[in-house]
């Protein structure tokens, strides 16, 4: 990677400065790459794909290309909040990687997925200022997320309805994200606990992230309309008559404290209440 191109930063200066290298565009370079998209050679369907939708978190840099020509300098190639210290201006578009091994030896081209041929993808990459000599020890690929319709099938502890005695886990049940999928992973697992040792197991509450997203995919969720879903504030309940500005920390607040209670209910008064003092013992 040519560091005399591109450079380390985080979106308006957030984080830690070295998460992502930027490698710039000027306009004319933007629109010859976005040509290269619209034309290059992609990879066929097989015929039970080829009416499988798109899902819109995670679509192909092409198909994206293709709803116009500024769509990736609204997405993936956003260049809002990156000055180039070369120019201090913001690029017309931008290129992120994402170091993504410990060694900082691999760096992974963000929101770059793609059904581009790999001899394509060599091509047209090398064309982004600063991966000229590039080496990819990786191409992208596209994968299919196959998920059920949740909102219809499940019951609130994730039980099939019509079958409770089967539960569902993870991805499937359309949630998107590692920690979403382990979190329903985890959800789940505890719910089947729960039953085999006789208890019940009241879902976590809805002001909680955990009970935001299990209330969306088991009926918050408009079935016919499902789609896989990142864990977000608009699956909460809403904070009322409070400044914007304070919103995401008054529903984090009241999320921590909602879950501490569901970890750790109080316990009965009669547990709670300490028992009649007696009369210590004299010598």
């Amino acid at each position: 990677i040519d560091m005399e191109v591109a450079w380390f930063a985080s979106r308006w200066d957030k984080g830690d400065t070295k998460d992502y290298i930027n490698c710039p565009m000027t306009k004319d370079e933007y629109l010859a790459f976005h040509a290269g998209l619209i034309a290059g050679e992609k990879t066929a369907f097989k015929e039970r794909e080829k009416d499988t939708p798109y899902f819109d978190g995670c679509m192909p840099i092409e198909v994206m290309a293709e709803r116009g020509v500024d769509t990736l300098r609204y997405g993936p190639m956003k260049p809002v909040g990156l000055d180039n210290p070369k120019t201090g201006r913001w690029p017309y578009a931008v290129v992120q990687l994402r170091q993504d091994n410990a060694q900082a030896t691999l760096w992974n081209i963000v929101g770059f997925q793609t059904k581009l041929k790999h001899a394509e993808q060599v091509r047209l990459f090398r064309t982004i200022p600063g991966l000229q000599n590039a080496e990819f020890a990786r191409l992208g690929g596209l994968h299919r997320n196959t998920f059920i319709r949740s909102p219809e099938l499940l019951d609130e502890t994730l039980r099939l309805r019509t079958q409770p005695n089967i539960r569902f886990a993870g991805q499937i049940t359309g949630c998107e994200g590692y920690i979403e999928s382990a979190a329903v992973g985890l959800l789940a697992g505890r719910f089947a606990a729960a039953d085999l040792s006789g208890e019940r197991l009241t879902p976590p509450p809805a002001t909680t992230a955990l009970g935001a997203l299990l209330g969306h995919i088991t009926g918050g969720a408009e079935a016919a309309t499902y789609q896989p879903m990142n864990v977000n504030f608009g699956l909460f309940p809403p904070v009322e008559g409070r400044k914007k500005a304070d919103r995401k920390r008054l529903y984090t607040d009241r999320g921590r404290a909602a879950l501490a209670t569901w970890i750790s209910p109080p316990l009965p008064q009669s547990a709670s209440e300490p028992a009649d003092s007696a009369e210590p013992v004299s010598a």
